[in-house]
């Protein structure tokens, strides 16, 4: 699989991400639902702190796609970032850099505040397609 950065502007590098990519000869693709700050039982984890349900969610992400397809964070090709309250969010996007940083994945994203989330006490849930 080919990747190739499209960013008319450098401003989303700055920031952890591509405004877009355009991805040639892959042969498999797959989408991640919302993973969160949930133990293997489902039950929500670190109630009211958004840094550890961030790396928390991140370690469910990278599991679902190492146990159902054999991926990792490197071949994340768009994320959707579901935060209720996104400058808390913000500030622990450290997080994400520290994962995509030194994969060289830098992958094109949407973060949009939102009220709730599904379960009451989540504070932050990422879904991914990813291609390899």
């Amino acid at each position: 699989m080919q990747r190739t950065a499209v960013n008319p502007w450098d401003w989303s590098l700055k920031l952890g991400y591509n405004q877009a990519e355009i991805i040639e000869g892959m042969s498999r693709h797959v989408i991640c639902s919302g993973q969160t700050a949930v133990d293997g039982e489902g039950n929500p984890q670190h109630p009211g702190d958004m840094r550890s349900q961030i790396n928390l969610a991140l370690d469910n992400l990278e599991a679902v796609l190492l146990a159902a397809a054999g991926m990792g964070l490197g071949d994340i090709t768009r994320l959707g970032i579901y935060a209720t309250d996104v400058d808390e969010a913000l500030k622990n996007f450290d997080l994400l850099a520290m994962r995509f940083g030194p994969l060289e994945c830098a992958p094109p994203m949407t973060l949009l505040g939102v009220t709730r989330l599904a379960v009451p006490g989540l504070l932050f849930e990422i879904e991914a397609t990813a291609a390899s």
